[in-house]
């Protein structure tokens, strides 16, 4: 009998939004979408209840990490995590942050154990969060925290990238205030971003020698120094100590010209020194096919690059595109080997 093949894990992600939806989707889809095994830690009474608004014929089974690849052809397999839970679609309540939290540790811990070959997270709506105590500004700096558990001599930073077929991007700055941009930009900041997408893109995508392309900071990067001084005095020598690591980097470039199909061609990074700078253009170029994927960690991450989307909550009206897009990356990720997001 052939060996079954470890599974993904999927987290709950925000229980009101529409990450019971999705997954519910992705498993009755499995075989259409080409989908790999994959169980979701959650509550099975709240994806049982979700099945119900959604019209949706899906047998669930309570199982272990260990199990779900043996019923993952006839049924999805879930791993109770947390108390029970009512499905109320559309309705924050802070009282469900424990077991969203305690859906993602126990993923990650699956997969430091080698129960599961990657994390796939659900949406979360980090408001919630907040008012029971959750202090991380996302996903990917709690990620970051639990990977310091493990080793706390980790000599990276986990690194946020949106990837899909048609561009790839990563903000050096992420989830601060957009006035607070210019003091966090710092020449070691970019440095250190730029290293860990460069190795990431080489040992996980396949990339041998990857390019990266540095956008500027103020419009038309600066224009010299006469709209601002950073991309002289931050961004451009980041770009130089690169260059002299032995990374393929350029720029900085302006932002408003490097996101055309021709300027595509020339890279196959762009990291922006800000968050909407460069997810801006990913989203607009591939809102439903571009994933959420976690450099700079000990294990393989990705998630929908999209949120909680509570108004189509239990409507069946969800897109499922790119959740599954970041299902099968997450196994392509684990097999490098075969793998390459583009050529």
């Amino acid at each position: 009998m052939a060996k079954l093949e470890k599974p993904v894990a999927i987290t709950l992600g925000e229980p009101a939004g529409i990450g019971p939806d999705l997954t519910l989707q992705a498993w009755y889809n499995r075989k259409k979408l080409g989908l790999p095994p994959f169980y979701i830690r959650g509550d099975t009474s709240l994806i049982s209840q979700r099945a119900e608004k959604l019209e949706m014929n899906v047998t669930l089974e309570s199982c272990t990490p260990e199990d779900a690849a043996a019923c993952f052809s006839h049924a999805l397999p879930v791993v109770q995590t947390g108390p029970a839970l009512s499905d109320t679609p559309g309705v924050e309540n802070p009282e469900t942050a424990a077991s969203v939290l305690a859906s993602i540790e126990h993923c990650v811990e699956d997969v430091l154990q080698d129960r599961a070959i990657a994390v796939v997270t659900n949406p979360i709506n980090k408001a919630a969060l907040y008012k029971a105590g959750f202090t991380h500004p996302g996903h990917t700096e709690f990620l970051g925290q639990l990977a310091q558990k493990h080793w706390p001599d980790l000599p990276s930073k986990p690194v946020m990238m949106i990837a899909g077929p048609d561009l790839m991007v990563v903000p050096v700055t992420i989830h601060i205030p957009f006035r607070e941009v210019p003091l966090a930009l710092t020449e070691d900041l970019i440095v250190e971003t730029a290293q860990i997408v460069a190795s990431d893109l080489n040992t996980r995508f396949g990339f041998s020698a990857p390019r990266l392309a540095l956008c500027g900071l103020n419009p038309h990067a600066g224009e010299n120094g006469a709209m601002g001084t950073e991309d002289l005095d931050v961004i451009q020598p980041a770009v130089e100590r690169l260059k002299a690591a032995g990374i393929h980097a350029s720029g900085p470039h302006p932002a408003d010209t490097l996101f055309h199909p021709d300027a595509r061609l020339k890279y196959d990074c762009a990291l922006g020194m800000y968050h909407d700078q460069v997810l801006i253009p990913a989203k607009t170029i591939g809102f439903d096919d571009s994933v959420n994927v976690t450099l700079g960690l000990p294990f393989i991450r990705t998630s929908p690059d999209h949120g909680t989307a509570y108004t189509l909550a239990g409507t069946g009206m969800a897109r499922i595109d790119s959740f599954s897009a970041s299902i099968r990356m997450a196994h392509a990720l684990a097999h490098p080997e075969n793998f390459r997001i583009r050529a």
